[in-house]
């Protein structure tokens, strides 16, 4: 990988990464770009430098609806979507909205007074505005959290569009109620935040676990002869991939092993395949005490 130059950083955990979309009627395929007071700040972006991009409007008819009516239609919409997105293999999320505020009234995924954090991730996170055929990756390595882009659609042959020190991440909390159930909000040291897809629940699931030190991301030279054999072999029946696998040190001390390639269902999806193994590299089953694994 071309900008992974220093020969003591370590790549931890990769997923796709893109401005999310929202999912109830009112806001569906849409986002929207907010300062603190919750105004529009797209002209502000595009003043420093961002393409400009469509404007949306919530549909207000189905807004007032689902206000009239309450949480119970609210989760009623939720589980008629998650039906029919099932039908094709892009579910959402289970339950109610995570953050109905910002799920069903609205749908932020940049939340940044000016100056902050937020306002520095790349343009190119926006599906709207980045050439047909171009990808954006979010990569977590031990020193940085990078966002690289390529026209390829191959991480290890994209450019650093940015980066940022990992203290300046203050929380990664998994949002459920998405599509896939594949959103994460990040949010900063300065307590701005985006919303991102990340194309499998896994890689948002495994991001919040991370950072919340429930699991441990390892390095591959990191893994121990046998379960370097085992994961040449479990990847040697895998298609073609843009992405290397990734390792888990579940609290149990299993290795999961994930490998993401894309779905065949939905463009910017991702199936994910996965290993457990012992210290030996021997595949085992899961255990109570770990977390569930899709």
């Amino acid at each position: 990988m071309n900008w992974l130059t220093d020969p003591e950083e370590d790549i931890l955990i990769h997923s796709a990464a893109t401005f999310a979309t929202g999912m109830v009627p009112a806001v569906s395929g849409q986002r929207w770009f907010r300062d603190t007071e919750r105004n529009d700040i797209q002209g502000e972006l595009v003043g420093a430098g961002w393409p400009t991009g469509p404007t949306h409007t919530p549909r207000t008819t189905g807004h007032k609806a689902s206000r009239r009516v309450g949480s119970a239609l609210t989760s009623a919409l939720s589980m008629v979507t998650s039906l029919l997105l099932n039908e094709n293999n892009v579910g959402s999320g289970d339950g109610p909205p995570d953050d109905p505020e910002n799920e069903v009234d609205d749908f932020p995924v940049m939340w940044a007074a000016p100056g902050t954090l937020a306002r520095t991730l790349p343009w190119q996170l926006d599906p709207a505005r980045r050439p047909e055929g171009y990808t954006t990756d979010l990569v977590v390595t031990n020193h940085r959290l990078l966002f690289v882009g390529s026209e390829l659609g191959l991480m290890e042959h994209g450019d650093v569009l940015g980066e940022l020190p990992l203290d300046a991440i203050a929380e990664v909390r998994h949002m459920g109620f998405s599509n896939l159930g594949a959103d994460i909000r990040l949010t900063f040291a300065d307590r701005s935040w985006v919303r991102l897809f990340t194309g499998a629940r896994n890689s948002a699931e495994r991001l919040d676990q991370m950072h919340a030190g429930i699991v441990r991301m390892l390095p591959a030279n990191a893994l121990t002869a046998g379960q370097q054999r085992e994961a040449a072999r479990f990847c040697a029946g895998m298609p073609e991939r843009p992405y290397p696998p990734t390792y888990t040190m579940l609290p149990s001390g299993t290795l999961l092993m994930e490998v993401r390639s894309p779905s065949k269902c939905a463009a910017g999806c991702f199936d994910v395949a996965v290993n457990l193994m012992d210290e030996t590299g021997v595949r085992v089953g899961p255990r109570p005490e770990d977390p569930s694994v899709p």
